[in-house]
């Protein structure tokens, strides 16, 4: 794809590689503690595994990014590589992907972020390393500003301005939708610090837990999320549940939407949020209902669960559309 012109979305957030290893299902346990679940192998000893699989270009924004491409929309990633060969196969991967590198920038003399997944069974424990970079907003020629902003998980490094300056940009073109995915460090920061995101967000997807944290409301009363959701800003509010499903709410209406049935048990679970949210974002941006999004979303999430990493499961537009046409009839949104 040429890399000029308007896109869709452009992605906001970090860009890593990702080093699966598929641990035995024999040398590692898991248990439960006050602190919940935790994994556990032998200490101070040499423990087999199965195998290890390599995937470029991951990470939050940049599998919604690919998401896009998949469904159909022109979109793009605002990241940061190292001049290493980690950061040029990431740029050669988000190509591949049809996905627009030009707001990535590679920081002389550095690293690129290489993080390690411990996959046991079909869950994974990521080992994350944000590396630190000189993150700038970029500057837009008129012709090249987006028709939305997706931002989602980025590095602590990048809290002290940059978010600022997003945020300051976006209140300078008012004609730019955001969609937000906070990501670990931006939960940590608050909504107080955050507010100035928060109060421009068109589309907030989080999980139960993350409501909790951002809201300060009731885990168990989605209503008290999703009211103290809309009062920081945003005007639609996604909260996804894992099995159970997710969420939604425009300020009026209210719907919860089950998950879609799974053809296997799920394979590995890495990106279903990732894809859950982005192809819900994308069907807004193709001028779908809210109740229309909400049967998107499992869709995409599903099927990025039955194969390992957050990418090769992502479907086309026309994959979505034939297993929406064999969904069961109890697969919909109801008001809650």
């Amino acid at each position: 794809m040429s890399d000029s012109g308007q896109l869709d979305v452009l992605a906001i957030g970090d860009v890593v590689t990702d080093a699966f290893i598929k641990l035995l299902d024999d040398r590692a346990v898991t248990y439960d503690n006050d602190q919940g679940k935790w994994l556990a192998m032998p200490f101070a000893t040499k423990i087999p595994f199965d195998h290890a699989t390599i995937i470029e270009g991951v990470g939050n924004a940049a599998n919604a990014a690919v998401s896009f491409a998949r469904l159909g929309l022109r979109s793009g990633l605002v990241s940061n590589v190292g001049s290493d060969q980690h950061g040029r196969d990431m740029i050669a991967a988000l190509h591949k992907s049809k996905v627009d590198a030009r707001f990535v920038h590679i920081n002389s003399g550095k690293i690129s972020n290489y993080h390690y997944v411990l996959w046991y069974k079909e869950e994974r424990t990521i080992l994350i390393k944000h590396e630190e970079y000189d993150y700038q907003w970029p500057r837009f020629r008129p012709v090249d500003i987006p028709k939305w902003i997706y931002f989602s998980s980025i590095s602590k490094n990048a809290l002290d301005t940059y978010h600022d300056h997003v945020a300051e940009w976006l209140d300078n073109n008012p004609e730019v939708n955001l969609a937000f995915q906070p990501g670990t460090f931006q939960l940590e920061a608050g909504a107080e610090r955050l507010a100035a995101l928060y109060r421009r967000t068109a589309i907030l997807v989080v999980n139960r837990e993350e409501a909790v944290k951002i809201s300060g409301g009731n885990y168990d009363d989605v209503h008290d999320l999703f009211n103290k959701l809309h009062e920081i800003g945003p005007q639609v509010v996604v909260i996804t549940d894992g099995p159970d499903g997710a969420y939604a709410s425009d300020g009026e209406n209210r719907y919860k939407m089950p998950s879609y049935p799974d053809p296997a048990p799920p394979f590995e679970r890495t990106g279903a949020g990732d894809a859950f949210a982005s192809t819900f974002v994308a069907a807004i941006m193709k001028g779908k209902s809210l109740e229309e999004a909400m049967r998107w979303g499992p869709i995409n999430s599903m099927s990025v669960v039955q194969q390992v990493g957050a990418q090769n499961g992502l479907i086309t537009d026309e994959e979505l559309e034939e297993l929406l046409s064999r969904a069961p009839e109890w697969y919909h949104p109801e008001r809650f």
